[in-house]
């Protein structure tokens, strides 16, 4: 194709370029071979879908500031100063050579466009911040932090509006003086319930009456998500903006959230106040409660007060992700206090990595390395401990657990087999109850197994001696725990009790299970083996009582007048007769004599009002004491 320009005609060679025209190449260019050099297309980044900059994390406790973004499948990610200033600067319309301006402007040196290249394709894209160029949507898939003591199975129950609307209302609870308010009735009602009234007296009665267990489980439920609406409240008081409310389940128990990330972009003091919140509002949940208390006289009421105690205990503990957790880590100004157990063991360790770990443990300050070492070195022995403890208990935790759910599964299909439709679906409630833990323990055991075996198996990568002893030391491990296991060593599972709450377990029977009477082979089960006299059997009327049929009782020399039914005798050593006459019930009239605990005479029954005292001269002494022993029962 030729073009003609202005002045003397020239050969133009289009090329392979699409589009009219091309670039303009001349006819020298081309037999030389020195051709234009094509500049690169400027490039254009763009931020992944969802993308929040939460700015600055306050009160850090690094040394160097770092910024906080949350990508849209609300992984957190912190970045730095530069990486932070690159990020704010990209709205999918500048190009690099623009955004190099503003960076510098704003850094305090100079940035180039191929600096600002090289950082988000570098840096921002693996971790999520912005879309790989040429991608025409903006969702990534950039890498999660898979942490096993999460909340997983996210479920939102309350969305953002909503949240605002209800952090909204109850905000004002958190002004100063409403708090000291709410503390010092706290005291004057613990005082009153466990110093006066008695907190065990109403866990009792709720104990005692299963529809009262339900009413407090629901009202336990509410209390949980009131504790939310006081971390969004709070978070909502303190200048920053809460996300939404949801659900999730956290080891092995179904657990709520809520969304403060945006908290972290105000002071230390408004995160503190936003990790109390939620044990703030159980405390007035507990006041509430206790006000029905006295408006009703219903004592559940004050049970839900007594295990509320036990909710904020859980809470402030922090070995798990729960608010104790939190408030621990803003004490130190760190976000994530379990990604910093690995480098701080790694510091301990001589060599490259022990280096580099040292390296990443010196950018916290001296006050936050000295808060976070000594929870890892707490927090470590006692993770071990109880993996231990669980599997040297894991086969009376199945077998319980099986037991349990065939039970439950077999008591709500009879219910619903009999019509009994309100039972059966009260029974499906304990099923879900059951289930739940059971999934938890199958979800951990897998999950730790898989980490367990990557780790060593990166460990030992390329070492075949170590990766050979770490197999027989595993093996070993496994083969003295099965033996444990299978030998008994390890503690039988739980007795088999009738449920507390009933009513959550249809079908289920309520009565105690009676312990097997020991048998001899010549005689019946509850025989004497030495001959003595045979032990009293349940449910007779006590020493100089009549019977339930009115039978009168038995004298003091063992003898009982006739009755209706066979009489049962029984020699004792000494030749003795005593003699039980059995109702027509089928129980005995009276009881055996028995001989006191110090070896003497048994002591006469006192004569009924329906009885007079002889008047001719006292009758015989009675004849010496039979020596009896009981009858060996098994447990």
């Amino acid at each position: 194709m030729t073009v003609l320009g202005e002045g003397a005609p020239t050969l133009h060679d289009t090329g392979p370029v699409p589009g009219p025209g091309g670039w303009p190449v001349t006819y020298e260019q081309v037999t030389t071979g020195k051709l234009p050099v094509v500049e690169q297309a400027p490039l254009v980044p763009r931020l992944s879908a969802g993308l929040q900059l939460h700015g600055e994390y306050q009160g850090s406790g690094f040394t160097d500031p770092k910024y906080i973004a949350r990508r849209g499948d609300g992984q957190v990610v912190q970045l730095s100063r530069l990486l932070y200033l690159v990020a704010s600067s990209i709205d999918g319309v500048r190009d690099v050579e623009t955004i190099a301006h503003r960076v510098s402007a704003r850094f305090g040196r100079e940035v180039s466009g191929e600096n600002v290249r090289f950082l988000v394709e570098e840096k921002l894209e693996p971790l999520g911040v912005t879309v790989p160029d040429g991608q025409e949507g903006e969702e990534v898939d950039a890498p999660r932090s898979d942490l096993l003591l999460a909340l997983k199975g996210h479920r939102v129950i309350f969305n953002e509006r909503r949240t605002a609307k209800i952090a909204r209302m109850f905000a004002w609870l958190h002004r100063p003086v409403v708090v000291a308010v709410v503390l010092a009735a706290a005291v004057v009602m613990d005082v009153w319930l466990f110093g006066f009234f008695g907190a065990i007296e109403p866990v009792l009665e709720v104990l005692d009456q299963p529809v009262l267990i339900l009413i407090v489980f629901v009202l336990t439920v509410a209390s949980l998500v009131f504790h939310e609406f006081g971390h969004a409240s709070a978070c909502r008081y303190g200048g920053a903006r809460p996300g939404c409310i949801g659900c999730g389940l956290f080891l092995i128990w179904p657990s709520m959230y809520t969304d403060v990330t945006d908290v972290y972009r105000i002071g230390r003091a408004g995160r503190l106040r936003t990790d109390l919140g939620g044990v703030y509002f159980n405390v007035v949940f507990m006041l509430a409660m206790a006000g029905a208390y006295f408006a009703t006289g219903a004592q559940f009421f004050l049970a839900a007060v007594y295990l509320g105690h036990f909710e904020i205990l859980e809470q402030l503990m922090p070995a798990v992700r729960l608010d104790g957790y939190y408030i621990l880590g803003d004490l130190a100004g760190v976000p994530d206090l379990y990604g910093k157990i690995k480098p701080i063991l790694l510091s301990l360790v001589p060599g490259a990595k022990g280096r580099a770990a040292r390296k990443e443990v010196a950018g916290l300050k001296k006050s936050a390395r000295t808060i976070v070492a000594t929870w890892v070195l707490t927090m470590v022995p006692l993770l071990l401990g109880e993996l231990g403890y669980a599997l040297w208990n894991l086969p009376r935790i199945i077998a319980t657990m099986i037991r349990s759910l065939t039970e439950q599964l077999v008591g709500t299909g009879s219910a619903f087999a009999d019509g009994q439709v309100v039972e059966g679906l009260v029974g499906v409630i304990g099923c879900v109850m059951l289930l739940c833990p059971m999934a938890g323990v199958v979800y951990l055991s897998v999950k730790l197994t898989g980490r367990l075996f990557r780790a060593a198996k990166r460990s030992t990568a390329s070492r075949p001696v170590l990766r050979v002893t770490v197999c027989a030391l595993t093996l070993a491990a496994l083969t003295g725990l099965s033996y444990a296991w299978v030998s008994g060593m390890t503690p039988k599972p739980l007795p088999k009790r009738p449920p507390i709450a009933p009513i959550l377990q249809p079908g289920v029977s309520t009565q105690e299970p009676q312990p097997r009477e020991a048998s001899t082979p010549d005689g019946p089960p509850s025989g004497n083996p030495s001959g003595g006299a045979s032990a009293q059997p349940s449910g007779t009327a006590g020493a100089g009582s009549a019977g339930p049929d009115g039978s009168p009782p038995v004298d003091a020399t063992g003898s009982a007048p006739a009755s209706a039914g066979a009489s049962a005798t029984a020699s004792g050593p000494a030749g003795a007769s005593q003699q039980a006459v059995p109702t027509s019930g089928g129980s005995a009239a009276g009881p055996l004599p028995s001989a006191s605990a110090g070896g003497g005479p048994a002591p006469e029954p006192s004569p009924t009002p329906s009885e007079s005292l002889p008047a001719s001269p006292p009758a015989s002494p009675s004849p010496p004491p039979v020596s009896e022993s009981p009858s060996p029962v098994s447990s």
